[in-house]
């Protein structure tokens, strides 16, 4: 087993294209990390697979299948570490090592305490020439919510937010609709789709009565309805309980919890009986503890990433906690008026106490700039 090793342009190639599987995974796979596999025999891709939900065949398996007898005497390029214990299915790499695989190139090790290591061990104790760290940090890329999940106990948390150019997210009077245009809103489907839990506010439940959920008309992809059967987790931060019992969100497919600080017994009953389930969470200065929310979603859930779509209040409150991983602002080519109200509320006061972000990447969505952004203080 080693780390220090020399790949030729083939097996850079190869986990490219392991890589590029994975990727299909990527609004299916929670709580599972995205991973591809190809093997490949003299020159020849013999079987390739990428795993799409969790307790379905994973990447290996998908493409020992494919390979059938070539398999024996192949390579195998695998963007994750095999995995060496019994869960839904059993370990990928003994059936690596069963099929005759005679080398295994791994791009990162999992981190998996369950793993962590033993899955390239067990390939090298049958005598198999396993290695890892090819194109790790594009394969790191893949998961960054499974990696922080295990690494941190803590989901990989991105903000989401539609602003006007003069960074205004509606009028004075709250409305909104539709500062970004239709492919702005397509890519927010997407968005939602490769998160485990979308989290709001109650202001935005009772301001906007919003659904959050993925549509499949707004997807444009061709999985969308398989996509869709599994919605993310909606997560409505209501300290108080002022969440209407008729809400919108209570009417749609898949999960909404109420995260509260509240003992209200009363109005947890009501609330559950229109079918949400309540969590009382510690607070912190009379609200829901974020960071609890944030524990309680990875320990509980097996949140990988949580996708916060909520109004100036929370998102400013996460972003002055250090929670934030990621921001990804849309911004619609208007101008709202100082009256307007802001993206983010932050009383900060001094310039020493600014934000900094960082660009990771920006592209034009019909006439929308979107900006990837990652606050700098986060890094690390």
């Amino acid at each position: 087993m080693s780390a220090l090793i020399q790949w030729d342009i083939a097996d850079h190639q190869y986990m490219a294209k392991a890589i590029q599987l994975a990727r299909n995974g990527l609004y299916t796979t929670q709580p599972n990390p995205r991973v591809g596999c190809v093997l490949v025999k003299n020159g020849q891709v013999v079987g390739e697979g990428f795993h799409y939900r969790a307790g379905e065949g994973h990447a290996e398996v998908n493409a020992l299948a494919m390979a059938g007898e070539k398999a024996k005497g192949a390579t195998a390029y695998v963007t994750l570490e095999p995995c060496s214990h019994y869960g839904r299915t059993p370990p990928c790499a003994r059936g690596l090592i069963d099929a005759g695989v005679t080398r295994v190139v791994s791009a990162m090790v999992d981190p998996n305490p369950e793993v962590a290591g033993r899955g390239i061990k067990m390939l090298s104790a049958a005598g198999i020439d396993a290695s890892f760290g090819l194109l790790e940090k594009e394969a790191k890329a893949l998961n960054p919510g499974f990696i922080k999940r295990m690494e941190q106990g803590l989901p990989f948390v991105r903000v989401k937010l539609a602003s006007s150019l003069d960074g205004r997210t509606a009028m004075a009077s709250g409305e909104s609709q539709w500062i970004t245009g239709a492919a702005a809103r397509s890519d927010v489907q997407k968005l939602r789709a490769q998160s485990s839990v979308i989290v709001t506010g109650v202001e935005s439940i009772i301001h906007d009565d919003s659904s959050l959920t993925v549509r499949e008309d707004q997807l444009g992809l061709a999985d969308a309805k398989q996509i869709v059967e599994q919605q993310p987790l909606r997560v409505i931060l209501d300290s108080s309980l002022r969440t209407p019992k008729t809400a919108n969100i209570f009417k749609q497919p898949g999960r909404t919890v109420v995260a509260t600080c509240s003992s209200n017994n009363e109005r947890i009953k009501e609330l559950e009986a229109v079918g949400a389930e309540v969590v009382v969470l510690p607070s912190d200065n009379g609200r829901v503890s974020l960071i609890a929310l944030l524990k309680w979603l990875a320990a509980t859930e097996q949140s990988n990433d949580v996708l916060i779509e909520a109004g100036a209040t929370l998102a400013g409150a996460c972003l002055q906690q250090g929670l934030v991983d990621e921001l990804q602002l849309y911004m619609a080519m208007k101008l709202l008026g100082s009256d307007a109200r802001p993206t983010f509320a932050l009383p900060l006061t001094k310039m020493s106490e600014q934000i900094e972000l960082k660009q990771i990447d920006s592209r034009m969505l019909g006439n929308d700039l979107k900006l990837v952004l990652q606050p700098v203080c986060g890094e690390g």
